[in-house]
This record gives structure tokens, sequence and C-alpha cells, in this order.
């Protein structure tokens, strides 16, 4: 679409990358998806679609490997289940899994071999096709209980500025840079940032500011062929920031949004994230949570 003016109201596609194997969570991601583990009431994926939803993404493709049929198999129908939930009068429950409601349409492929973030959005270049897209990653929450409206900003600053591609960026402790990839800003605010440079997971003392990639991109389909043009790293895979740097570098547009205090990304990628994540969002639960902090604050206090 040479020429044409993109708005958030036509970036209804989202590539969701789930395929990595979650080594860092073994022994429970054995035989189930890091995606799928719960936190509070719903696996982690789910507060991520329900997120690009809210966003006006409606198209979302995962890109998964083996032993992830459970993600597939969550958002599909269950008419059996339905039915039971429905003869018990359990509306309640029959709300918290009717995905019918988002509006949204779930596609499926694989990445066969893991071989990096990269080489996964690039499994998705036929489902994006000429059009703008989200990359939102399968593990990642934006804001407690996926309340975020980062994507839409995102998207719109994509349109307004005739962005390449536009990052949303968090500040992270200086000491915990080699965790992440790390963006270096010329100038700007908050809502429009320009980015000159990325590097991926340096050293305290090589990293050029301490404002992190958070897991949410809007792409140009320019990316694909820059991502067939990165060179492997020496783990044999190919990084999704080593593309962007190409774009830096050709003179791309590359832009960065800075999430709100409250949109704090939830990182499930150790267990020590999760944890923590799991217990802040079982404290928020309208339901359960106040009897959770009583049990919580009795654990403690013993």
């Amino acid at each position: 679409m040479t020429g044409a003016r993109y708005s958030h109201r036509v970036i209804r596609s989202a590539i969701i990358p789930v395929a990595g194997l979650g080594t860092r969570l073994l022994p429970a991601t054995k035989s189930q998806p890091k995606e799928m583990l719960p936190v509070a009431r719903k696996p982690i994926v789910q507060y991520v679609v329900e997120e690009l939803a809210a966003n006006g993404v409606h198209d979302m493709l995962f890109v998964t490997g083996r032993n992830k049929a459970s993600i597939e198999n969550h958002f599909d129908s269950d008419p059996e289940l339905f039915r039971a939930l429905d003869a018990t009068n359990k509306t309640e429950l029959l709300q918290e899994v009717l995905f019918e409601e988002l509006n949204a349409n779930f596609f499926y492929t694989r990445q066969r071999q893991q071989q990096g973030l990269g080489d996964a959005v690039l499994c998705g270049e036929n489902f994006a096709g000429e059009q703008p897209f989200v990359v939102a990653l399968g593990d990642s929450i934006l804001g407690l209980h996926a309340r975020s409206k980062a994507v839409a900003r995102m998207a719109d600053l994509f349109e307004a500025r005739h962005a390449s591609c536009v990052v949303a960026v968090e500040e992270v402790p200086p000491e915990e840079t080699s965790h992440y990839g790390i963006v270096q800003i010329a100038d700007g605010t908050d809502d429009c940032m320009r980015v000159l440079n990325l590097v991926e997971k340096p050293a305290p003392e090589d990293a050029p500011s301490n404002l992190a990639i958070a897991g949410r991109y809007v792409f140009s389909p320019l990316v694909f062929d820059l991502i067939r043009r990165v060179k492997p790293d020496r783990k044999g895979e190919i990084q999704l920031t080593d593309a962007i740097q190409l774009m830096c570098e050709e003179g791309k547009r590359v832009l960065a949004v800075k999430l709100t205090g409250e949109e704090r990304r939830y990182d499930i990628g150790n267990f020590p994230s999760y944890f923590e994540t799991f217990v802040e969002f079982a404290l928020a639960d309208p339901l359960y949570g106040e009897a959770f902090r009583k049990t919580l604050q009795r654990l403690v206090g013993g």
C-alpha cells in the first residue's frame, strides 16, 4: 500500500510468537507451554489475546512449536463444556471461556526449528501480507490484568509519523540491561521517541540507556526482507532486534513509545517473575483477592 496512510483501525492483525521452549521454567513447562501457565485465574496468553482485542486487533496468528497444542485447544470452541456449564446454570464461568465475544479470529502456524524471535516473526509473512501488523510476545502481559492501550497508541504513532517500526519500551534497573534489548534514544517525549540504535542484552557498562523493549511492536511489512538479511548469532538464532537495527542503519523511521506506570510489563521468563506476577494478579482478583491477602498476611506473619 505505497503512499497509504495507516490507522490503527486497519492494523487488525498480530503475530504472537509462542514457540519458545521455556527452559527457565522447567519442570513446569516440560509438557505444557509456558504461555499456558496460569496467572491468577487465566493462562498468560489469554491476557495477551484480551489486550490485543481491546486495542482493535482481531486477527491473531500464533507461531507455535512442538507441545503447544494446548494453546490451540484453549481458544477453540468446546460445545460439550458449554452445554455442561449452561445446563448447571454456571453462567459466570461460561462468560470466562466464550472467546467468540472477543470478536477475534485465531490462526496457527509452526516454527519448525528454534531459530530465534526474528525467524518466528518471519513465519507470519504470508499472514501479514502487505499490511502493517503487531507483534506481541506471548509470555509478556502489559498492565495489571492486561489493561493497556499501548498497542493502540503505537499504531496511532505509526500512522501519524509514517514509521517503519514502533516499539514499546520501559525503564529497567541499569544492572538488569543484560536481560533485554536496549534502545538508544535521540530525542522526543515519552509518547514519541526516535530510536537511533538497539543493542541486544548489553552489559550495564555498554548499555546506551536503561530503556528496554517491552514485548510489543508495530511493523511495516518491510521488516520481513530485513529479517532475511540478518545473520544468525552465535547460538544460531535470528534476532528481531538485529532487523530493527538494520532499519535504523538504513535511515528508516524507528520510533518508541514508553509504557505508563500502570502498563508495566510482566515478563514471565523465570520463576521469580512468575511468582511475583501470580501473587500481584491474585491479590487484585475481584472475587478472591481479599481472602488471599489475609491468607498471605498470615503466612508471612507466621
